[in-house]
């Protein structure tokens, strides 16, 4: 091979050699990805119920002004009690007709039942019970549910949070022993959302008049969080 030859095959090879150190540079460092959950568990706040009167009569007329008439004292009792208009809402009215079947007749109309549904929201807990029991003295012939929130959705997720980090900061130094190394700082964490399971209901209900008052209780509520975090392996 000529001179020539021999420095034009060495000016080739520098740069090649040259980027050698850069390509292993370019290497991500080791990393372990886990998941953490945090929960807290919250007393609600807010409370919410429905009552009900339902009438039955010959006419649409008759049924509809005893539903009416009955309606209106189950409002006037609540707010006695210190319920607001904001706080009281009409949630469902309806009419149907009652069928009469006989024996090789056609079915016939024999009557119509109104129903008035009532549902109140309120942030005072301690008066719930006293509310249901007025409703039920006035004249309220059911009642649909009670059910227990927490007004302020922001409410115990910082602390959730937290606790969802610590989880997965925890999970990860056990996964970096097992594996002969340490666990270094968190990469990337990515929020996994919240979540609330459904609240039970852990409410009693006496129907007697003479009961002063329903006894109630709000439970607690869980709010949940998840995170997914990457940490450095040292």
């Amino acid at each position: 091979m000529n001179r020539a030859a021999l420095l034009l095959a060495a000016l080739v090879a520098v740069p090649a050699a040259a980027q050698a150190p850069s390509a292993r540079e370019g290497t991500g460092p080791e990393t372990v990805s886990v998941t953490g959950t945090g929960r807290v568990e919250l007393v609600p706040d807010r409370a919410s119920f429905t009552v009900g009167v339902q009438t039955a009569a010959p006419t649409v007329a008759s049924a509809l002004q005893e539903n009416n008439a009955r309606a209106s004292a189950i409002i006037a009792a609540l707010k006695r009690l210190g319920a607001t208009d904001r706080e009281i809402r009409t949630s469902q009215v309806s009419i149907y007709p009652q069928q009469a079947v006989e024996p090789g007749q056609p079915p016939r109309i024999s009557g119509y039942t109104v129903t008035n549904s009532i549902t109140v929201t309120r942030d005072d807990l301690a008066t719930v019970g006293r509310l249901l029991q007025a409703a039920v003295d006035a004249g309220a012939n059911s009642i649909a549910g009670v059910g227990f929130t927490i007004s302020d959705p922001a409410r115990g997720r910082d602390a959730a949070l937290q606790a969802a980090f610590a989880d997965a900061r925890a999970k990860a130094e056990v996964l970096a022993r097992a594996a002969g190394r340490t666990r270094g700082r968190a990469i990337t964490i990515v929020e996994g959302g919240g979540a609330r399971p459904p609240l039970p209901m852990p409410y009693a209900m006496k129907m007697e008049a003479q009961a002063a008052e329903v006894p109630v209780m709000s439970g607690t509520e869980e709010i949940s969080s998840t995170v997914s975090v990457i940490f450095e392996l040292k």
